[in-house]
C-alpha cells in the first residue's frame, strides 16, 4: 500500500449507535500509528430524524454509504485540503470504492485496509491438498 500522510475520515453510524466517537477515535489512532495525519472527520447518522427513522430498515445505496450532501461536503474537503485517501469505518464493495474513488478524487480506503498483514513465515507454504485427489476429473473436449 501507498503512503498515505493526509486523510479524511468518514462513516455512516446508525442513530442508535452511541460509540460512534469512539470508533472514529479508534480508527484515527490507527491512522497515526502508521504514520498518517487526519485533516477532518465526517459521520452519517441514519435514523436521527423522523424522516431517517423510517429509512432504517431500507437498505443502502450501491454507489455510497452517505448522502448526496455529505458527499459533496467530503468531495469539497479533499479538493481543498490536499488529501491522500479517505478511510471509511464501514467495510466498502469494490463497486463502492471504485464509485467514491471517481467521485472524491483520491483513493478510499476501509478501516480494514489498514490492518497490516501478519507476514510471519513459520516456513516454506506447504502445497495445498486436492479434494479430488486419486480421481481423474472427467473433461469434456
Amino acid at each position: 500500500m501507498a503512503v498515505i500522510r493526509s486523510v479524511v475520515l468518514v462513516g455512516l453510524f446508525s442513530a442508535k449507535d452511541r460509540d460512534y466517537r469512539d470508533r472514529l477515535d479508534a480508527l484515527e489512532a490507527q491512522v497515526t500509528a502508521q504514520g498518517g495525519q487526519v485533516l477532518d472527520r465526517f459521520v452519517q447518522r441514519r435514523g436521527v430524524s423522523d424522516g431517517g427513522v423510517r429509512l432504517m430498515t431500507a437498505p443502502l445505496s450501491r454507489r455510497f454509504l452517505v448522502g448526496p450532501g455529505k458527499l459533496a461536503e467530503i468531495a469539497a474537503a479533499c479538493s481543498t485540503r490536499n488529501v491522500d485517501a479517505v478511510v471509511f469505518v464501514n467495510d466498502l464493495s469494490g463497486f463502492q470504492r471504485r464509485w467514491l474513488s471517481t467521485r472524491l478524487g483520491c483513493p478510499v480506503l476501509s478501516q480494514a485496509d489498514l490492518v497490516p498483514s501478519a507476514e510471519v513465515s513459520t516456513g516454506p507454504p506447504r502445497p495445498r491438498r486436492r479434494a479430488d485427489r486419486g480421481r481423474i476429473p472427467n473433461r469434456r473436449r
